[in-house]
C-alpha cells in the first residue's frame, strides 16, 4: 500500500524540505500508518525564513482592508471544507468527529476575530497633549513570526496564531507537530486558494533542530508556541537569549471545586465532560476534582456511575463513541503507570481506564477516576494529559484555596456553587488565570485572551484577543510640532503670492 507522503510549504513550492528521514503518522484509532512526514534538519530552515522575508515588505506595505479581505476569504474555504476538515482531525487525532467539528469551530472563530484587524489594530493620538505639540501612535507588523504547535488541536491552536499574525502584517512559519501535520497541510492550502500571496505562509516540519534553529534565527522575530511545560519554558528561554518576542503556554493541572450546595448530578456531568472529552488531552481539561468532604462521597459515585458507562473505542468513519484514543501507544502506557503509582501512594483507584473491553489495535484506554488523592502524590503534581481525573477531598473552603497554592500550574479552574460570596472568592484568590462559576472548561473565546499563569504560560502577552494583537505589532510614537510661519518666512510669501520656487 501506498503511503502518502506530506510535504512542507516554501514560498510557493511544496517541497520535503530535503529531509533525509521520514516519520510515520498514525491513525491513533486504529494504530494503522496513514501518512509520511519529512523530518527536516537545521538546514531546512533558512529557505523557509528567507521566503517568509521576502514576502514581508510587500505584505506589510499592503492596506490592511485588503490583507483582511483575504482572511475572508479564509473563513469562507473553512466553512466550505468545515466536515472534511474535522474528518481529518479525526483521522490523525482521534477525537470524536462531534469535538473535531467543535475544535474547527472554535478556530474558525479566531479567524473571525482575525476579520477585525483593520480596527483591532487602530493607533492612538491625542491633540495638543503640549503647547502646539500632537502625539500619535500607529501599530505596525513585526516581521517573520513563528508558530510552533502540538498535537492535541491540529486546526484549533495553529489557528490561533497565524490568521492573526498574517493580517496584522506579518509574515508566518508554521511548525506542525509531527504527528498530526496533515491539517496544517491543509490549512495551507486553503490560505492559497484564498489568494494569500506566496512566502506570507510557510510549512516546514521536523523536530527539535528545526524548532532550535527556527527561533535562532537573527530574521524571526517572534515566536508562538503551545505543549508541554518543560518545552514551553525552554522555548521561552532560547527565544529571550535570542531577543525574539515569545509566548509559550505550556501545561496545565485544573481544579473543579465542587461545594456542599452545588447539584451533584450537574457538577458530576460537567466534571465529565472536562475530564474525559477529548481524552483528556487539552490544556484546559479537568485533571483534579476536589469535592467539599460532606459530599465527596455522593459527587464520586455520581461520577463513577456515569463515566464507566461511556462508549469508548474507535473514533474512525464517525463511530458514534463518547471517548476516543489517545495519540501514541506510549502515551497510553504512560497513563496506565500513573495508575500504578497513584495506587501504590496509597490513593484509591474508583475506576480502572485499563479494564475498558476493547479489541482494536487503537491506543484506547477508558476514563479513570483516583479518589483520596493527596497534595504530595506524583497524580496531584504531575501533568498527565489523559482521562485521569484526581479527586482530593477539600475540609473547608481555606482548603479549597491552599489546594490551588500547591499547584505550581495556572490555567484555568472552576467551581459549582449557588453561593455568589464563595464564587466571589474563588475568582479573586484561586490560583488560576482562567475562571469558571459553574462552568466546566474555563477556556475563552476568541474576543478574550488565553491567560494561563504561573508555570503555565511563560511570556507576557497572551493567545487570542487584543493581547494577540499587541504581541503580533509594534507602536511607534511620532510628537508633532508645526510653528506658526513669521512674516517673512517663505512659506508666508507662498501663501500671499501664490508663487512656488
Amino acid at each position: 500500500m501506498t503511503v502518502h507522503r506530506v510535504m512542507a510549504l516554501c514560498g510557493d513550492r511544496w517541497t520535503d524540505g530535503g529531509a533525509r528521514t521520514w516519520a510515520p503518522v498514525y491513525n491513533p484509532s486504529t494504530g494503522e500508518v496513514i501518512a509520511e512526514v519529512p523530518m527536516a534538519e537545521a538546514d531546512a530552515v533558512e529557505p523557509v525564513v528567507s521566503a517568509a522575508s521576502r514576502a514581508f515588505t510587500a505584505w506589510s506595505q499592503k492596506p490592511v482592508v485588503e490583507r483582511a479581505r483575504i482572511m475572508f476569504g479564509f473563513h469562507r474555504q473553512i466553512e466550505s471544507h468545515f466536515d472534511d476538515l474535522a474528518e481529518l482531525v479525526t483521522r490523525e487525532h482521534g477525537k470524536t468527529f462531534g469535538e473535531a467539528l467543535a475544535s474547527v469551530q472554535r478556530g474558525l472563530e479566531m479567524v473571525e476575530f482575525a476579520c477585525g484587524v483593520p480596527s483591532l489594530a487602530m493607533g492612538n493620538a491625542l491633540p495638543d497633549i503640549a503647547r502646539d505639540v500632537d502625539c500619535e501612535t500607529v501599530r505596525e507588523p513585526l516581521g517573520v513570526c513563528v508558530g510552533i504547535t502540538p498535537f492535541n488541536f491540529p486546526a484549533m491552536v495553529p489557528l490561533w496564531m497565524f490568521p492573526l499574525a498574517i493580517t496584522c502584517g506579518n509574515t508566518f512559519i508554521l511548525k506542525p507537530s509531527e504527528k498530526v501535520p496533515m491539517t496544517a497541510v491543509r490549512l495551507g492550502e486553503l490560505l492559497m486558494e484564498a489568494g494569500l500571496p506566496e512566502g506570507v505562509f510557510n510549512i516546514l516540519h521536523g523536530g527539535r533542530p528545526v524548532v532550535e534553529a527556527l527561533i535562532s534565527h537573527p530574521q524571526v522575530r517572534a515566536v508562538s508556541f503551545v505543549g508541554s511545560t518543560n518545552v514551553a519554558r525552554a522555548v521561552h528561554r532560547l527565544a529571550m537569549e535570542n531577543g525574539k518576542r515569545v509566548q509559550a503556554a505550556g501545561g496545565a493541572k485544573n481544579h473543579i471545586v465542587i461545594m456542599p450546595d452545588a447539584d451533584i448530578e450537574q457538577a458530576a456531568s460537567a466534571v465529565q465532560a472536562a475530564a474525559f472529552g477529548c481524552a483528556g488531552e487539552r490544556c484546559m481539561a479537568a485533571s483534579v476534582a476536589v469535592p467539599a468532604e460532606p459530599v465527596a462521597d455522593a459527587f464520586v459515585e455520581a461520577l463513577r456511575n456515569s463515566a464507566s458507562k461511556m462508549a469508548v473505542g474507535e473514533t474512525a468513519e464517525r463511530q458514534d463513541v463518547d471517548m476516543g484514543p489517545v495519540i501514541t501507544r506510549e502515551h497510553r502506557e504512560r497513563i496506565e503507570t500513573y495508575i500504578d503509582v497513584a495506587h501504590d501512594e496509597g490513593a484509591t483507584v474508583a475506576l480502572d481506564g485499563r479494564q475498558v473491553d476493547y479489541g482494536g489495535n487503537g491506543y484506547i484506554i477508558g476514563p479513570s477516576i483516583i479518589d483520596h488523592v493527596g497534595p504530595d502524590m506524583r497524580v496531584f503534581r504531575e501533568e498527565i494529559f489523559g482521562p485521569l481525573l484526581s479527586v482530593v477531598r477539600a475540609r473547608d473552603f481555606d482548603d479549597v484555596i491552599e489546594l490551588g497554592r500547591h499547584c505550581n500550574f495556572g490555567n484555568g479552574a472552576s467551581i459549582f456553587t449557588r453561593d455568589g460570596y464563595i464564587a466571589r472568592q474563588f475568582k479573586r484568590h484561586f490560583n488560576a488565570g482562567m475562571i469558571g462559576i459553574n462552568v466546566g472548561v474555563p477556556a475563552p473565546m476568541a474576543w478574550f485572551p488565553f491567560t494561563g499563569r504561573n508555570q503555565s504560560f511563560f511570556g507576557d502577552l497572551h493567545l487570542q484577543g487584543e493581547e494577540g494583537v499587541g504581541f503580533y505589532t509594534q507602536q511607534r510614537m511620532t510628537l508633532t510640532r508645526w510653528f506658526a510661519p513669521s512674516d517673512h518666512s517663505h512659506a508666508d510669501t507662498v501663501w500671499k503670492t501664490g508663487r512656488h520656487h
